[in-house]
């Protein structure tokens, strides 16, 4: 079950209509049951993984809890042994069904290299759903309870619900327990303009996912997936493509999955700030998958020494965060080189003198406005260079683009017919995925400054609800079909 599915109109409403007509201490019953049923839809046998998981880290975080509040002078007393062992158990079954078969492939290379025969040992293992969010989730948790930032959970139940939540279990956000555990102890009363604002926020996600996201892919696809059949411009469109693509899909998903909670009354945290509005690489993972820049930045980058060591270990300290957040989207040296270039982006950013705090370009307001327009296109455009080895399926395709992204340039006109022909672009078509994306671009414009929904929901009548009616129509009339319509981010 997904959420662009018929399946999930039906689901999330029978939900709603349980969550709101029992007592209140019993809500988490229903949100726990309802969990585990939208999990099970993907297989029964991952729910086993899931539990198990739970259970662990359930028991773990008791154990490991400090035995004494801390002061300001004491540290905590919790169980570190306990703490590593733990943290170990969840990090290898994430390792275990993710990379088994990546490091078993690479370790034979590398014994052929030396000319020492090895076979490699592969195994048939279907990637549980949303491993990667939920197992990230557990161990913020525990190293969370173990600094005493949070109490360890007692309720099982709930602690059951907080892993396995449902509209965020299979791509995030990742929750932190210090904000997602209390609400689900104390559950808010039915409100209707939290309920409202959900479900535009859902149809807002609709949109980004049905029309832009899978309008984009028929394009992206058809290139990336033959790329020796093409060259020139169609390399560099379909590149741009992915780069609106991606955003739409995982940022579509984000914005149904909180408004799916908000109708429950539940927040979960904001995940995107309108990304490719980022004036350097380090603003960009500020606005983009926040959730996951964050819990790298607090738990990797930071215990690492963050920036206050020197500038060396400060690079490498950046480094060693970002080549983490490659591997963790997946088991293939692409990611890693992706998360490789955004690395060295950002330690060449730290050598920029209006990059300082003291720089004038900072602390005036005209001279920074001026610079952006300035940094705005570029970090646009090298965020994009990066999304080549994202989406190539090998390095040696993410160099192939690079070679030929460029052939014919010199025949300008010919150049951009090339591509039209190639990719079976027209003015129409052209126009046509167009006004949605110039829609997508005043919206993310617009909340850099204001919340767009809830402006918009302050409107009179005869305003507002002609805007919710042409976005429905847009939705019905743009969106694509007979594409596949399947999540980037599940893959990982």
């Amino acid at each position: 079950m997904i959420f662009n599915s018929f399946a999930y109109c039906i689901f999330l409403p029978i939900v709603f209509i349980l969550y709101w007509i029992i007592p209140k201490k019993y809500r988490w019953i229903a949100l726990l049951m309802s969990s585990y049923y939208f999990y099970a839809s993907w297989g029964p046998k991952y729910v086993a993984i899931i539990l198990l998981i739970t259970v662990i880290s359930y028991i773990a975080g008791i154990l490991i809890e400090p035995r004494r509040k801390p002061d300001k002078k004491e540290k905590p007393s919790g169980n570190k042994s306990l703490l590593l062992l733990s943290l170990l158990l969840c990090t290898v079954l994430l390792a275990f069904f993710k990379y088994f078969n990546f490091i078993s492939e690479n370790i034979t290379v590398f014994f052929q290299k030396f000319s020492i025969p090895m076979q490699t040992v592969t195994l048939s293992l279907a990637l549980p759903v949303g491993i990667s969010f939920y197992t990230f989730q557990v161990i913020s948790y525990l190293v969370d309870v173990y600094r005493g930032t949070i109490k360890a959970e007692r309720d099982f139940g709930i602690f059951a619900v907080y892993i396995s939540f449902f509209p965020k279990v299979m791509q995030g956000p990742i929750e932190r327990g210090e904000k997602l555990l209390p609400q689900l102890h104390s559950p808010r009363p039915f409100q209707y303009q939290r309920a409202s604002y959900g479900l535009k926020l859902m149809a807002w996600g609709y949109f980004k996912k049905l029309v832009l996201a899978d309008g984009l892919s028929v394009y992206v696809n058809l290139v990336y997936n033959d790329l020796p059949s093409y060259t020139g411009f169609s390399l560099i469109l379909a590149t741009l493509f992915f780069a609106l693509q991606l955003y739409c899909d995982f940022s579509g998903y984000t914005d149904i999955a909180l408004g799916s909670a908000k109708i429950l009354g539940i927040d979960l945290m904001q995940n995107f700030r309108s990304p490719y509005f980022a004036s350097s690489i380090k603003d960009f993972w500020g606005r983009w998958h926040i959730s996951l820049s964050s819990w790298l930045r607090d738990y990797i980058y930071i215990p690492l020494g963050g920036s206050r060591v020197g500038k060396f270990r400060h690079a490498l300290n950046i480094m060693i965060t970002f080549l983490i957040s490659g591997i963790w989207h997946g088991a293939s040296w692409n990611y890693v080189l992706w998360g490789g270039i955004h690395g060295i982006f950002q330690v060449i950013e730290g050598f920029f003198p209006w990059n300082t705090r003291k720089s004038p370009f900072q602390t005036n307001k005209s001279l920074h406005s001026l610079l952006c327009i300035l940094t705005i296109p570029i970090t646009f455009l090298s965020v994009c260079f990066a999304w080549i080895f994202f989406r190539a399926a090998t390095i040696r395709d993410g160099i192939y683009v690079l070679q030929n992204m460029f052939t014919g340039i010199g025949h300008f006109s010919s150049y951009l017919g090339q591509c039209a022909v190639q990719m079976g672009l027209s003015p129409t078509h052209l126009a046509y995925n167009c006004l949605p994306v110039i829609l997508l671009f005043f919206f993310d414009l617009f909340s850099l400054k204001t919340d767009v929904i809830a402006c918009i929901s302050r409107q009179r009548f005869f305003i507002r609800w002609p805007v919710y009616i042409l976005l429905l129509l847009i939705i019905l009339l743009f969106s694509e079909k007979g594409v596949s319509t399947e999540f980037i981010y599940m893959q990982f």
